[in-house]
């Protein structure tokens, strides 16, 4: 998790249920048959069968220490999969190199992840951001920029999403430059946590904008195109 938001099960209570929240998001089951392809990445739904993988990567302490996470036991992991499901107020997707599926294994074409937070129940159009390119090699090639376009345009025409915020690490530059590119503004520090809050309200402007970075972004069903059939169940 690039952006350094905590790994899921730092806080691991579900909040399923939350009053206030968008009738979109009381299950975000919603992107559950949701493929987006984009140039260079696409964003699927992550399922049980991802988890070994994701896995594999949140032992690395490089990825630890960059979204402030402990490390889970493979159990724990699922557990933490399931949760990502069922949850009201998350979002996932995993990231996928399109120029590798669809064609090689999912579990092959893997990078990273990124996810929405709707954690604000006094504002539910706020959706906290994270995105993690995982793969030391797709780093710093437009990946993780791509990948969040394309989340932040679902966010803002699927959940109602109006106002973006991302809590990243104060040495994580890398990320903190890719959100100022994006249009994000730095709001807050928090020195105890050494973390940067950045945000960008959507006007009508940034949707249009936004719209327009993500108008080659094709919708398609997952059921239809994740092979072979029934290997990715969850």
């Amino acid at each position: 998790r690039q952006a350094a938001l905590p790994h899921p099960l730092a806080s691991p209570e579900t909040r399923s249920g939350v009053p206030g929240l968008p009738p979109s998001a009381e299950a975000m089951k919603i992107n559950q048959d949701t493929v987006l392809r984009g140039k260079k990445v696409t964003l699927v739904p992550y399922t049980a069968a991802h988890v070994p993988r994701y896995h594999e990567w949140m032992q690395s302490e490089e990825l630890q220490r960059l979204t402030a996470s402990e490390p889970l036991s493979l159990e724990q992991e699922y557990k933490m999969q399931r949760s990502w499901r069922d949850d009201a107020d998350k979002c996932t997707f995993i990231v996928l190199d399109s120029e590798r599926w669809p064609g090689q294994a999912e579990e092959n074409s893997m990078i990273g992840d990124v996810n929405l937070f709707l954690t604000n129940t006094e504002d539910p159009t706020v959706g906290e951001i994270e995105i993690m390119i995982a793969e030391p090699s797709c780093r710093g090639r437009g990946f993780g920029k791509e990948a969040t376009l394309l989340m932040m345009a679902y966010g803002v025409r699927k959940l109602g999403i109006t106002k973006f915020e991302a809590k990243i690490g104060q040495k994580n530059e890398a990320s903190i430059c890719m959100f100022k590119k994006l249009h994000f503004k730095e709001v807050a520090v928090n020195s105890i946590f050494q973390e940067v809050t950045l945000r960008l309200d959507v006007s009508d402007q940034v949707r249009q904008w936004l719209l327009e970075q993500t108008n080659h972004v094709e919708e398609k069903s997952y059921a239809e195109l994740k092979q072979p059939a029934g290997v990715l169940d969850t």
